[in-house]
């Protein structure tokens, strides 16, 4: 007997219904409250799906409304579903799902997908031969209702589909969406387009094997009128240049000509999903050869969709030009999220470590339209073009920039900012006898009368700020930063967020040619702490910060303290502990406190202790909820984290002075704790050993009590799986034991195979080996007897790893621990010893003493294996390091 309704219950189901669209917020909980007591009854489902299937006579949105209550049940518990039930609803989808009604059609298909992923398809076995038999109804709406749930299936479910587990579908299922593709209506077209694309970037068998007839037919697409097969055709073609370029490269001339034409549809979401053809096929190594005789074309295409969009002006509020009375709301502002600190060494020619920092915010210039648009897409594709053509793209670029950079409409004089901005990076060889002409003008195009030509005229310029900086500073660094800082200050809150990331940016480049003008730079950056509304104020902290790291102790003045401290404590002591807003303003004041040192004493005290607070609830509040995790939140583990690393930037700054401080507090059981926080976030246990070497730096003898505790889970830290840990507890262990001396030696073998393991590994990263490497160093200047015996199995990574590390304390430790461990064991070296003497001729001035070590290791072996040996073995050495030898040490 098939279930019936009762007429009492369906009327009480229906009210549901329609008191759920209520915009009442009492009413709405009294829906909740209704909806949890008929869960209680086994077949409230059935009167859901009785509602959504057949109930005709109510209207489309609450027959809709019933269908997604259901879904909701599905997900939350299908489990518990009675199996009639189950099946009763199952058997309405299927009967029911070519409803006339669109709506009513693809909310069936949303419940009979969320069916299926929830395990079903296995135990569901008509459902898709099911499906792919009602494609062939006669019925326009039966076709399309069971396509669209197909689509959805294949989006759900495209692994599962390609697996052994359901017997292969997709050899029956890929082909007949294909005969599809030539279907007369251009939404089942469409669909089955849709279906198709799910399975390619997996790479799904049943695809490969037709993949052929798959490219013909988007081909015979090309020229579809409706927009929406349009832009699924794109899709495809992106997708195949990343997996089957090789199918593609044949025809490679007629798609580029295609995409060229795409790029520029009247619909700018068929324009969008064409342009990212470009960036994809910038990845590809064929990029040069395939595109060289397309720029022409190419080039002002893209241009063209650099501009704002009308809508994207309305969006922006492109015609306010003021707005910075009028605070933030709350929802645009970004989670921050704070880096931890990793500690990294100095290296020959430039103090950064090159190629390791990812810039995450590329084209960040209109942030607030955080969606993928045709404007970031074009300026990506450019950005990523420029740098696979180099010059040889500006041929194309420099007579249209001429053009658009000095043009009376600002929207497109806006565009042309951006591009030069896009090719900065690729193009700067090229563009560099342009910009003494170039920069004077985008200066002035900071005063420009419109905001968004403000604000992107700080952006281009930090793009060039390298060059900037290359220049005498009366060309363009004092002007460009005199006209920043007043942007700083603009009334625009857009034009002041640009103006102050680019200022980071300056900053960053600039360094220590800025401390002449710091007054300055400290007036303008103080001012705008009264100014600015909650989103700029953070990236505000960011600049302060980035300019204590700039100008390190030059900012130890105190007219420069009385400027900047007082306006930041003052935040500081507005600021709740459970703000998030500490995060931003602690890196800040951790670059502060470094850069002052001894000046930001008198601050110190009530930082500090604040520190110490945040890291001892967040531990207690990790305790309760490990214990009641039903009764307790759990933690938020950033607070810990950013208060660990200020703690760190205290101990750095003010080294010695750190000493009370320490002892008045808990600190180092605290510290046990964070470093056995084995759980989701290994930041913790890395922000933990950062700060454990800065205090063994600066107050080792409140550290010394605990060493036999901590040195153990320094040893099980030892683990690349986890590389910024490992590589701050190799670093800590190697600061421990300069200051244990004879007393590491218990400890040794607690790390030391460790460490021998690490540095043999290949592929780990370049901070890592050199880390590793110092510290087996310092093991060994500290404990030769104990670890000499390893060193054949470590002495040729240990040398290429420091050969390009600056003469510094770390390296010097190092070396006198490999002299010491040479002279316990000679033999060790010998079949490695050419690459220690490329690392002993890497030193650019040794101290006088570990010079000598040099010169008796290096005239020993050749004593040793006599002249004649010597002069083979010197035949392989480099001419350069012939000559560096000879010159230094006389052999």
């Amino acid at each position: 007997m098939e279930w019936q309704p009762d007429e009492q219950s369906l009327q009480q189901v229906l009210q549901l219904l329609k008191d759920s669209q209520s915009p009442d917020t009492a009413t709405q909980r009294a829906v909740q409250e209704k909806l949890e007591q008929f869960n209680q009854f086994p077949d409230f489902n059935n009167y859901l799906i009785f509602v959504l299937t057949s109930l005709k006579s109510e209207d489309e949105p609450t027959r809709s409304l019933s269908g997604l209550i259901l879904k909701n049940n599905v997900k939350a518990h299908y489990q518990n579903f009675p199996s009639n039930v189950a099946d009763f609803i199952k058997r309405e989808c299927l009967n029911n799902i070519g409803d006339p009604s669109p709506l009513i059609r693809a909310t069936i298909g949303i419940l009979i997908t969320t069916i299926a992923s929830k395990g079903e398809l296995q135990t569901w076995p008509e459902l898709l031969p099911q499906l792919c038999n009602l494609l062939n109804s006669e019925d326009y709406n039966t076709c399309e209702g069971s396509f669209g749930a197909l689509q959805k299936i294949c989006e759900d479910s495209s692994e599962l589909l390609d697996s052994d587990a359901l017997n292969r579908p997709l050899n029956i299922m890929i082909p007949k969406f294909l005969q599809f593709f030539k279907h007369c209506s251009p939404k089942i077209r469409s669909h089955a387009i849709a279906c198709v694309n799910q399975f390619i970037i997996g790479r799904a068998q049943a695809l490969m094997d037709n993949i052929d007839t798959f490219i013909e037919s988007l081909f015979a697409l090309a020229g579809d009128e409706d927009s929406e097969v349009r832009k699924n055709v794109c899709r495809a073609l992106v997708m195949l240049l990343e997996v089957r370029i090789d199918r593609l490269i044949p025809h490679m001339h007629s798609i580029i000509q295609y995409m060229l034409q795409r790029t520029q549809d009247p619909d700018e979401n068929v324009a969008l999903e064409a342009c990212e053809f470009w960036l994809t096929l910038a990845e590809q190594p064929i990029c040069k050869e395939a595109l060289s005789g397309h720029l022409v074309q190419l080039i002002p295409i893209l241009v063209n969709g650099m501009k704002y969009s009308e809508i994207d002006i309305i969006l922006l509020k492109g015609d306010v030009e003021e707005d910075e009375t009028i605070p933030d709301s709350e929802q645009d502002i970004k989670p921050r999220f704070h880096k931890s600190r990793t500690v990294t060494l100095q290296h020959e020619g430039g103090d950064g470590e090159e190629g390791e920092d990812i810039d995450e915010d590329e084209d960040d210039d209109d942030d607030t339209l955080s969606d993928w648009n045709l404007r970031k897409c074009s300026a990506a594709a450019l950005d990523v073009l420029a740098n696979v053509f180099r010059e040889e793209l500006l041929p194309h670029l420099l007579p249209l920039l001429k053009g658009l950079l000095f043009h009376p409409d600002w929207v497109i004089k806006e565009s042309g900012i951006l591009v030069l901005g896009a090719i900065a990076e690729g193009c700067m060889q090229g563009m560099v006898p342009y910009l003494p002409e170039l920069i004077p003008h985008l200066i002035q195009c900071l005063c420009d009368k419109k905001a968004l030509v403000r604000s992107i005229a700080c952006w281009t310029l930090s793009r060039y700020a390298h060059w900037v900086v290359s220049q005498p500073p009366d060309a363009h660094l004092k002007p460009l930063m005199t006209e920043l800082l007043k942007r700083i200050l603009d009334g625009n809150k857009r034009v002041q967020e640009a103006a102050c990331s680019a200022f980071a940016t300056l900053e960053e480049e600039a360094c220590t040619e800025l401390v002449p003008y710091l007054s300055f730079i400290l007036d303008t950056l103080v001012f705008a702490f009264g100014k600015y509304q909650h989103k700029n104020l953070l990236i505000l902290y960011d600049a302060i910060g980035t300019l204590a790291d700039s100008v390190g102790h030059h900012l130890n003045q105190p007219e420069y303290i009385q400027k900047l401290m007082p306006p930041l404590i003052a935040k500081w002591n507005e600021l709740k502990d459970e703000d998030k807003d500490l995060f931003p303003l602690l890196e800040c004041l951790s670059s502060v406190a470094t850069a002052l040192q001894s000046g930001f004493l008198p601050y110190c005290e009530p930082v500090y202790q604040r520190c110490v607070t945040l890291v001892q609830k967040t531990l207690a509040q990790a305790m309760m909820y490990s214990q009641q995790p039903d009764q307790y939140e759990a933690p938020d583990k950033d607070f810990m984290i950013v208060a660990l690393d200020l703690l760190s930037g205290l101990a750095e700054g003010l080294g010695g002075h750190v000493d009370t401080l320490v002892a008045r507090s808990n600190i180092m059981t605290l510290l046990f704790q964070c470093m056995q926080f084995q759980d989701t976030m290994p930041e913790v246990r890395q922000s933990s050993f950062a700060l454990l070497g800065d205090l063994t730096k600066a107050c080792f003898p409140h550290v010394k009590p605990c060493i036999a505790e901590f040195m153990p889970i320094l040893g099980t830290n030892l683990n690349p799986e986890f590389i910024s840990v490992c590589n701050n507890a190799t670093w800590a262990i190697g600061e421990i034991c300069m200051q244990m001396g004879v007393e590491m030696q218990p400890y040794i073998a607690m790390v030391l195979t460790q460490l021998v393991e690490i540095i043999n590994r290949p592929n780990t990263p370049k901070t890592l080996l050199e880390n590793t490497a110092i510290t087996i160093g310092r093991l060994g200047y500290v404990c030769p007897q104990e670890v000499a015996p390893m060193l054949p199995q470590f002495i040729r990574p240990w040398c290429t790893s420091l050969r390009n590390i600056r003469d510094n304390e770390e390296k010097d430790s190092a070396f006198r621990g490999i002299c010491i461990m040479i002279g316990v064991n000679p033999g060790g070296v010998v079949q490695d010893f050419i690459f220690f003497c490329d690392a002993v001729a890497s030193w650019v001035n040794p101290k006088d003493d570990l010079r000598d070590m040099f010169y008796k290791i290096l005239h020993g072996f050749k004593e040793q294996v006599g002249e004649e040996n010597w002069q083979q073995f010197s035949e392989q050495f480099p001419p350069l390091l012939k000559e560096r030898l000879a010159a230094c040490y006389g052999v």
